[in-house]
């Protein structure tokens, strides 16, 4: 559940909610009550993340209370209605990025997947022969080093050479769109699988909310559910992997960076996950730390925004995950795949923890409420 007290009282938390009869609303959270903090000059979280100093400013924005962070937490559920109180994501007009392969065991599960084309029960096979070449050399190795290349050229020799080494150990980083503005999902609300997978897992992951200026203004918790039997199939089948009804989950809340909480906390952050079952009573832990990632965060913004790219709106990027499960759930060798109905919950001490329920993306409710739908929302409220 959504902690019913603030187990970061210190932490400046903003979010999205959707009020009945009303809309999306900004909100704020002080102590174990949400405040709408929603106004002409803070129609959206993109224009708080524009502000100059968005924490101080979101700190200073008048509001009202609208609810607590129980009544909250009992209201989002993932058959909530429509027109139900309920979080949404922190998100709203900001572009949806994701990087990929910025673990060294998340890199080898790649090579593994593409090695396998797709197929869960060649996995193990494979990935007994990728280890025995590989082990842990990958770990600690600079992406675009001298060191690195050396390792390139004895990973083609022996034929393993994949295009996820490449993007996890050359010099360009994988920044993909794992989402539309407006489609993530928020807290409570269901994650959604393409009915053609067979082979899909969790992706828990750190999400940073970035300005139109490249400022890193602060951060969230995301889920980048993960079809493996589709993108192993072909890396040109990532869209189709990556990006469908209620596939991107990002909350609970976004905590922005003051004088408390900055970048140096994200290096050091430290996520947990677990997913339970609902029918067959599995349960499965998974532990994801920033410590072990290849690339800097603020490297990863870089190559995602700058000259070469502008987002006039801004962007969540999510920074990819160490997390890639192998334990076996349904048969021996086939490790790990969800279970419709898998509740998974991923947390961080400084950020939040954000939960979900696991459907077909087919069953999650239909994405209506886009872009234009916000803009007239907005204008007939008077905030435009």
């Amino acid at each position: 559940m959504l902690p019913v007290s603030n187990p970061i009282p210190e932490a400046t938390l903003v979010g999205r909610i959707w009020r009945p009869d009303v809309g999306p609303a900004l909100v704020r959270i002080d102590g174990e009550t949400v405040v709408d903090i929603t106004s002409a000059s803070l129609p959206t979280m993109h224009a708080l993340l524009e502000a100059p100093n968005p924490a101080a400013t979101a700190r200073a924005a008048p509001g009202d209370a609208v609810a607590t962070l129980a009544e909250l937490a009992s209201a989002s559920t993932d058959d909530a209605g429509e027109d139900t109180l309920r979080l949404l994501s922190p998100a709203d007009l900001q572009a949806i990025k994701a990087c990929g392969v910025t673990f060294a065991a998340s890199m080898v599960e790649r090579v593994i997947e593409e090695q396998a084309a797709g197929d869960l029960d060649r996995a193990a096979a494979i990935r007994e022969k990728v280890g025995a070449v590989i082990g842990e050399s990958l770990s600690g190795l600079e992406p675009g080093s001298a060191k690195a290349a050396e390792v390139k050229a004895v990973l083609q020799g022996e034929g393993l050479w994949s295009q996820y080494l490449e993007v996890g150990i050359g010099p360009d980083a994988e920044v993909f769109t794992k989402g539309q503005p407006m489609s993530s999902v928020g807290w409570g609300a269901a994650v959604g699988l393409h009915p053609i997978s067979k082979w899909n897992n969790p992706e828990p992951e750190i999400v940073l909310a970035v300005s139109s200026r490249g400022t890193i203004c602060g951060a969230t918790l995301g889920n980048d559910v993960n079809l493996r039997d589709v993108e192993g199939r072909s890396a040109l089948l990532l869209g189709k992997a990556k990006d469908n009804n209620a596939s991107c989950a990002i909350g609970p809340f976004l905590r922005l960076f003051d004088e408390g909480f900055g970048l140096d906390d994200i290096r050091r952050a430290e996520l947990t996950m677990r997913v339970e079952g609902a029918d067959d009573g599995f349960v499965l832990d998974g532990h994801s730390s920033m410590a072990q990632i290849s690339r800097d965060p603020a490297d990863l913004v870089r190559q995602t925004c700058g000259r070469h790219h502008q987002y006039p709106d801004g962007f969540f990027l999510f920074l990819g995950t160490l997390f890639a499960p192998v334990e076996d759930r349904d048969a021996p060798g086939q490790g790990f795949t969800h279970h419709v109905g898998d509740v998974v919950t991923i947390s961080e001490p400084a950020i939040g923890e954000l939960r979900n329920v696991v459907r077909l993306s087919t069953d999650c409710p239909e994405w209506r409420f886009g872009t234009a739908a916000l803009m007239r929302n907005l204008s007939e409220r008077g905030l435009l």
